[in-house]
């Protein structure tokens, strides 16, 4: 991924580029799940598509919950629940789908119906068949950076060098992924906002985010109604809307190429004033 024609992004997909004028792609998070903390994002292909009708360049399907006390659930309940919306959806649209899944057989099933990507919060580590399976498809794969499971990440969530630590990381991760087939080009980082970090560890890495592996990866930023927007503004996750915006911004500015979020629309207007004022 990169720039592509003015200050627009590009990313490369198994048989396609996607394109967008916009300083960051917008991926529209649809969570499978009767548990994600907003509960605004749970759903199936209606709110898929409506997020499509809203400007979506991507669509992040999940099936198991990964917020903060999560348990990690059943493989083939995780797929009863994530193949059906990419089924759903590639009747309507051709809009890249991402999985959002630890899982190989999860990736495998919704490959089979039409996904074109894979996000994976444990960074290829949880299933050591994932590597293969996205190597052999050709799919663009984020690889996140996080701290243990989600049902005790926060117990340990301060840094010395917060910066240097998810670098490190995230670099033997693209490593790991570039010595089993991955290409260089299908590689997006994420820092991991709010899996495993304090307040003061989510900020710096937010500043920062642009810089992580020398700046040659795209970054995936996912703070839309995160605690960490909470933390500063003194809001719950229904009313969090104002300072995903305002933390997006800041985002972008610092260097994110793809943002993944609940609201859309909105995430679209404020992208149009940045691309519209020169960022």
């Amino acid at each position: 991924m990169g720039t592509g024609g003015g200050r627009g992004r590009h990313l490369a997909l198994a048989g396609r580029v996607i394109t967008t004028e916009k300083p960051a792609l917008v991926m529209g998070i649809v969570n499978a799940t009767p548990d994600s903390f907003f509960a605004e994002s749970r759903g199936t292909a209606e709110r898929a598509l409506r997020l499509i009708d809203e400007g979506a360049d991507i669509l992040d399907i999940g099936g198991e919950s990964t917020r903060p006390g999560a348990a990690y659930m059943d493989t083939d309940e995780e797929i009863r629940r994530v193949v059906p919306v990419v089924r759903a959806v590639r009747k309507h649209s051709a809009v890249p789908i991402s999985v959002d899944t630890r899982k190989s057989a999860v990736l495998r099933a919704a490959l089979d119906e039409g996904a074109d990507m894979l996000n994976d919060i444990s960074a290829l580590e949880d299933d050591e068949e994932m590597a293969e399976v996205a190597a052999h498809a050709k799919i663009p794969v984020i690889l996140m950076h996080k701290r243990g499971i989600p049902a005790i990440m926060q117990e340990d969530a301060a840094y010395d060098d917060v910066f240097g630590e998810v670098d490190a990381y995230l670099q033997r991760r693209i490593r790991y992924a570039r010595e089993r087939g991955i290409a260089g080009d299908r590689i997006v980082i994420d820092p991991g906002i709010g899996f495993g970090k304090d307040a003061a560890a989510n900020v710096a890495l937010i500043r920062r985010c642009g810089g992580l592996c020398g700046g040659r990866y795209p970054v995936l930023m996912g703070l839309s109604r995160k605690r960490i927007v909470g933390a500063l503004t003194g809001r719950g996750a229904e009313e969090r809307l104002a300072g995903t915006l305002a933390a997006n911004v800041l985002a972008v500015i610092a260097g994110a190429s793809l943002l993944r979020v609940h609201d859309v629309r909105e995430t679209v207007d404020m992208l149009a004033v940045l691309d519209g004022i020169g960022y």
